[in-house]
């Protein structure tokens, strides 16, 4: 609609100064220290959502960080959309990776450089700059409820009593959540599913005190010797996952789904040229495509434990520390797996060293159905302003909230995203190309728009 654009080119520069100084505040859920900053962002958002017009919004404590809700209810008879995001960031380490500072927001070569600048804070930023749009120009078609909470960086451990406690403030038709990505302007996209995670951490011990590695090496088992066969036991040459059970809840996909994924334009020279790699890795007989979409996997995130200042320290440690992920697919339960994985670190350790591992976090792995009425308005929307129907892809990624949602609301998720895979999230440098923002703000009305039509 050209009072959709009208508004949105004479306030383009207002919403880009807007989303840098929310990009400015620390508000890194992981670390106690950053407790004051989680607040600021949540009383930061809130603001922000009364201005661009809701009715009402409130920031509710939690048992850990807070939860931003505001809704404007147009007309009860009228379809609702819930849109989901989270304010809360990864934490920025290494910083000495990172070409300008992490909360010190710049712009270099039409991207925005900031830690959450696509994850998630530039793009559930999208969604009210969309609904201020809609709303100061007298043309909102459908109710329209946020919940932006700050804790999805550390498994949403307060969510689910939040939703159970708020079922009949949250009601709504649909959940719109853009917390993934497409696969490019030019070639659009939209995530059919995520996948599922399970998140321990393992710790290895051997004697009971650090050793000299010259008077005791040879004779005692060495716990970062232990732990690294212990983790390379684990894939086959093949590149399967070795541990017995990890796959016998897996839900193969279709020859029809394998064909609409690889019908997705990918470049694996470009794939390889961006990350640096001489070749991509991963299970023997699956594309890269469907390694990091319709295959779970299992991945070592972290592992520390020795020496590793300046200078040499000849030391045989006495413990040492990993953590490991598993991406989940349709059909596993994340709590099994989990549990799959502490028994197999510790049943395979080896004489000489114990093992004590424990989870973190997880999540279920989720699937939008391809013929809802949501898909459908979102695949609409972005043919309307990228001119281009969207492939249907499945996300790498996970969000583990999507089932509990759905458990607790009893409503589907659609993903409306628009990153790219290469943002670098959860990494240094994460950026959000300007013209991904304004094109998501541009879109998301017509989403409103088709599903009121078609609800």
């Amino acid at each position: 609609m050209q009072a959709w654009k009208e508004y949105q080119e004479k306030n383009k520069e207002r919403f880009l100064n807007e989303l840098l100084d929310l990009l400015k505040i620390s508000s890194i859920s992981a670390r106690a220290e950053f407790t004051n900053d989680m607040i600021r962002c949540a009383e930061a958002v809130k603001q922000k959502l009364l201005e661009a017009g809701v009715d009402k919004a409130e920031v509710y404590n939690t048992g850990g960080h807070p939860v931003v809700f505001a809704e404007k209810v147009v007309d009860p008879s009228k379809p609702t959309v819930l849109v989901y995001g989270h304010y809360d960031v990864q934490p920025p380490d290494p910083i000495t990776l990172w070409q300008s500072g992490p909360f010190e927001p710049v712009i270099r070569d039409g991207k925005i450089f900031a830690r959450g600048a696509a994850d998630d804070k530039g793009q559930f930023y999208m969604h009210i700059k969309a609904f201020e749009i809609m709303t100061k120009t007298n043309s909102l078609p459908t109710n329209v409820k946020f919940i932006i909470e700050g804790e999805e960086e550390v498994g949403s451990p307060s969510l689910a009593e939040f939703l159970s406690s708020h079922k009949n403030m949250l009601k709504a038709d649909v959940i719109l959540i853009s917390d993934t990505a497409m696969i490019s302007l030019e070639n659009p996209s939209i995530d059919t599913g995520v996948r599922g995670l399970s998140y321990i951490e393992i710790e290895v011990t051997g004697p009971n005190r650090d050793l000299h590695s010259g008077v005791y090496g040879g004779a005692v088992a060495n716990p970062i010797t232990m732990l690294a066969k212990m983790i390379a036991s684990c894939h086959d040459e093949n590149n399967h996952i070795t541990i017995p059970g990890f796959y016998d809840d897996v839900i193969e996909a279709s020859g029809e789904e394998r064909a609409m994924l690889a019908a997705a334009p990918f470049d694996e020279k470009e794939f390889e040229n961006d990350l640096g790699i001489h070749a991509p890795w991963g299970e023997k007989g699956y594309s890269t495509s469907e390694r990091t979409g319709i295959r779970p996997t299992l991945e070592v995130n972290g592992i520390w434990g020795g020496y590793i200042e300046e200078g040499s320290k000849t030391v045989l440690p006495a413990k040492v520390f990993a953590k490991i992920s598993a991406r989940l697919v349709p059909n596993q339960s994340s709590e099994k797996i989990a549990k799959l994985l502490i028994d197999y670190f510790e049943r395979i350790a080896p004489p000489g060293v114990s093992v004590i591992a424990k989870e973190h976090h997880g999540g279920e792995p989720y699937l939008t159905p391809l013929d809802s009425l949501a898909y459908r308005a979102a695949s609409r929307a972005i043919e309307e302003t990228f001119h281009r129907k969207p492939v249907p892809v499945r996300g790498g990624g996970s969000i583990p909230i999507c089932s509990l949602f759905e458990k607790e609301l009893g409503i589907k998720i659609v993903f409306l995203g628009f990153g790219l895979d290469s943002d670098n999230l959860h990494s240094p440098n994460e950026k959000f190309d300007l013209a991904n923002f304004y094109r998501g703000i541009e879109t998301i009305p017509y989403f409103h728009k088709y599903f009121a039509e078609m609800s």
